[in-house]
């Protein structure tokens, strides 16, 4: 499902979070959006959710305007992933999980609806916990729940907010071979993300964004020592071996 941003700005009252921001990312991209903290890379994440209303430009999704499409559409069209979530102590992970099964459920679950969630909670390491209640994980093992919620939407576009920072170094590397996996399988996927190696390894499109403007956007090429130098204001090294990118600061 091809996503399109076009020339889109936002501002908060008193504050312009958005200037002109334009990219597209297609089935099979992985697309790390990077920048400082107030770069306004959730900003962005929310207005492509439909969560935020732009103030000018467009945004499509298959060719149609974000607006235009009705809730129960983009409910399957589109999953989103915020940085924190609350949610309710004593519901148990697999009707957690279940839930975002909602678009596609009538009257009640149905056989392929369950073996869904059955699914997800495995490729998540999260079988073990499926019937405990969401208070009783960590904060990374609650992340990972989200996560399969959100796969369980079947969405075409899947926009997560920092969908690692919580995890340990396993947990991390399994969740973005899954996102790259999804992606590999046709998805178009939008992560914010803080580790800049991370997002070398795993993602195969990158934006950068610096006081709410596009800074860079490509592939591997823009992890340069002068693009990470200028949108962190630190001194790096980067260097690459066959397609594999390693950023390190001096």
């Amino acid at each position: 499902m091809q996503l399109q941003v076009e020339d889109i700005s936002f501002d908060y009252p008193g504050f312009k979070a958005l200037r002109h921001i334009s990219f597209e990312a297609g089935p099979g991209e992985m697309l790390a959006i990077l920048g400082q903290n107030g770069s306004g890379k959730s900003t962005l994440l929310k207005c492509l959710a439909r969560i935020l209303k732009i103030n000018t430009g467009a945004i499509r999704i298959g060719g149609v305007a974000l607006h235009e499409i009705p809730a129960d559409r983009l409910s399957r069209l589109l999953a989103y992933i915020p940085q924190t979530e609350e949610f309710i102590g004593g519901i148990s992970v697999f009707d957690t999980v279940l839930l975002g099964r909602k678009p596609y459920i009538r009257s009640r679950p149905l056989p392929e609806d369950m073996d869904c969630v059955a699914s997800l909670l495995e490729r998540l390491d999260l079988e073990k916990v499926a019937m405990r209640g969401l208070d009783t994980l960590s904060g990374g093992q609650r992340q990972r729940v989200f996560i399969a919620r959100a796969l369980a939407q079947q969405p075409s576009l899947l926009l997560l907010d920092e969908p690692i920072a919580n995890l340990d170094i396993s947990h991390q590397m399994k969740v973005m071979r899954l996102l790259q996996r999804l992606a590999d399988e046709g998805m178009t996927v939008a992560i914010t993300i803080h580790d800049v190696n991370m997002a070398a390894r795993y993602c195969n499109k990158v934006l950068m964004l610096k006081q709410g403007e596009v800074f860079a956007c490509g592939g591997r090429s823009v992890y340069t020592p002068e693009n990470i130098e200028k949108l962190y204001d630190v001194e790096v090294e980067v260097l690459r071996h066959r397609n594999d990118v390693y950023i390190l600061p001096r």
